[in-house]
């Protein structure tokens, strides 16, 4: 394999653009976060098909990417219900907003500059938190874990879909990416008991085995 290809476990791939994928940059970043709007929709149909929206939730979607999953629960709240994205790359808060003018502009959607490590809200802000293929790139997961918490409201959900699951044996598929991208690929033990630790129970982890896909659920402790 060439020095400019890199196996992402799945295919064999552009180095400068897949390097997009951590903190999405220029026009390498715009398009691969048009990829992600496309390919990771059926792993995201699949995860949120575990959890309820309701008309009224009030849900922070952490790295919001392209803006997709904002513009899913979007279509599911009503007036009263709010979605905020979140991203640390000025391309993605960019795109983001672009796809969801229309609910920015009816006021049920609002997209940041921040960072998962410190972000502006107030404490108990939110029902649901979600972070659709983002775990991976979090600085310093169990500190973020204690800010995700923080802005949950309790009884909130935490909710985390992955393209990837960590299993004994079978992570040599992944040596290239995880090198190139500096991530983490975390097991459901793992992310079990980082939740428990961090103030949250009633884990739920949900494997689709055909895929290598995982997303776990857990709620603030109330």
């Amino acid at each position: 394999m060439s020095n400019d290809k890199v196996n992402t476990g799945h295919n064999i791939e552009d180095k400068e653009l897949i390097i997009n994928a951590r903190k999405p940059v220029g026009e390498l970043g715009n398009q691969i976060l048009d990829r992600m709007n496309k390919s990771h929709e059926n792993m995201a149909q699949w995860g949120v098909s575990h959890i309820e929206i309701k008309e009224d939730s009030k849900i922070l979607d952490v790295g919001c990417g392209g803006g997709r999953n904002i513009q899913r629960f979007a279509e599911q709240i009503s007036e009263n219900g709010r979605v905020v994205g979140i991203d640390y790359s000025d391309v993605s808060v960019e795109k983001s907003i672009e796809l969801n003018q229309e609910a920015m502009d009816r006021g049920i959607v609002n997209v940041l500059h921040c960072s998962v490590s410190e972000m502006p809200f107030f404490d108990e802000t939110f029902d649901i938190v979600t972070g659709f293929e983002t775990i991976y790139f979090w600085p310093d997961f169990i500190n973020d874990l204690k800010e995700v918490n923080r802005v949950l409201k309790k009884g909130g959900l935490v909710f985390f879909c992955n393209e990837a699951v960590y299993r004994e044996g079978e992570m040599e598929k992944y040596d290239d990416l995880v090198e190139l991208l500096d991530m983490k690929i975390y097991s459901e033990d793992v992310l079990r008991e980082s939740l428990e630790k961090t103030g949250f129970d009633d884990f739920k982890a949900y494997v689709n085995e055909e895929n290598d896909w995982i997303c776990v659920t857990a709620k603030k402790i109330q």
